[in-house]
């Protein structure tokens, strides 16, 4: 059996002029069947007169030059026209004359240059061919030439249309590419910042604390240790934000939800003491709320590492039937999680997330010096 899908797409492929061409053959072999003679289109009504030689001369200028009336529109116009007017004049009215509609749509659709050129040149043609007619003895009144002049305009505007149409099309493709670069731009540099970032500030309060612990080796090499493995971290967890930027990347790579114990874990390691409790069963599927409520509390993390280190933070994550919540608190004094300076991509760039999924996102400091950090993301969305 032929395969019409694979049949469909070597005849995409084909050459415009290749796929163009059937169309003028068809025309041209129903011009010759008897039943289809005196068919054509009539300016003037002169009476009929039967096949010969010029005749096929007349269907071939009227036919053949369709095979290239959307690579050259123009040629295809002038030598259709040519045909139509011989068709004319010569009184055949063959089947072949009804192609000039779509001429002349194709021209307006697909012409590029000398446009209203083109126009005032088949108009001040159109006059010449009337007369013609008229000195031949055609019956046909002004207004029957007038309303076959509009007719044609009428043809040539709808070509127009459709490439204004087109044009307008491209331009909101083109729009929404742009759009989607700029998100995707904006998507990785949010992965980006939430990974450097919070595996940075880990690895550098690390270092610090390294500096006082020389007199007691155990506790240095430990702190070495946590350095490394959070560096490794870092590696890993680029390479897989590089790995993204491939058309066949995994997205069940991507941290969520389950991921919050070694999350909160290293951030232990890094010498942040971390309350964790999480309530409830994940929702199926959570989606991108999983991502999205991970890069909450990781970003609240790194804040505390960075500015609170070594006050007590607290986080607690509950899984509703449509919605995961959210609420990270860091209590003492030295708290200044969201301390003015910063690259706006941090808090900032969580409350685009969170808002875009149709949640609610807010931080800032409570009575009593604690500064809290909360979501509300619904669960279910797509990835």
């Amino acid at each position: 059996m032929i395969d019409l899908r694979r049949a469909t797409e070597l005849w995409r492929r084909c050459d415009v002029v290749v796929r163009d061409l059937p169309f003028g053959l068809l025309v041209a072999v129903a011009s010759l069947l008897p039943g289809l003679h005196d068919k054509g289109t009539q300016v003037g009504d002169l009476p009929a007169r039967p096949f010969d030689a010029v005749a096929l001369v007349a269907i071939a200028l009227e036919c053949l030059p369709l095979a290239v009336r959307r690579r050259w529109p123009a040629v295809c116009l002038v030598l259709v026209s040519l045909g139509f007017v011989l068709d004319q004049l010569r009184a055949y009215h063959l089947f072949a004359s009804n192609v000039l509609p779509v001429a002349l749509i194709s021209a307006g659709a697909h012409l590029e240059r000398f446009r209203r050129a083109t126009v005032v040149l088949l108009s001040l043609a159109y006059v010449p061919l009337a007369l013609a007619l008229d000195r031949l003895g055609a019956d046909e009144r002004v207004e029957g030439y007038v309303v076959f002049y509009l007719a044609l305009a009428l043809t040539w505007g709808i070509g127009a249309w459709l490439r204004s149409t087109r044009a307008a099309e491209e331009e909101r493709r083109r729009h929404v590419a742009e759009a989607t670069r700029a998100a995707e731009r904006t998507r990785i540099a949010r992965e980006l910042h939430d990974v450097v970032t919070h595996h940075v500030t880990a690895m550098v309060v690390q270092a610090e604390a390294a500096r006082y612990l020389t007199a007691v080796p155990e506790r240095l090499d430990a702190t070495l240790d946590a350095v490394t493995d959070t560096g490794r971290r870092a590696i890993a967890d680029l390479r897989h934000m590089l790995d993204l930027l491939k058309a066949d990347h995994d997205p069940d790579g991507l941290p969520s939800a389950a991921d919050l114990h070694t999350l909160v874990e290293r951030t232990r390691r890094a010498g942040q003491p971390v309350e964790f409790a999480e309530e409830g069963g994940r929702a199926e599927p959570a989606g991108s709320a999983e991502l999205v409520a991970y890069r909450v509390v990781q970003e609240a993390l790194t804040n505390a590492l960075k500015h609170a280190h070594g006050s007590p933070t607290t986080v607690r994550v509950r899984h509703g039937g449509k919605e995961i919540s959210v609420v990270v608190s860091t209590h003492g004094p030295g708290s200044r999680a969201a301390a003015p300076g910063g690259s706006g991509r941090g808090l900032a760039g969580l409350r685009e997330r969170v808002e875009a999924l149709g949640g609610e996102f807010s931080a800032g400091r409570q009575a009593g010096g604690a500064f809290v950090v909360r979501a509300r993301v619904p669960a279910g969305g797509p990835s």
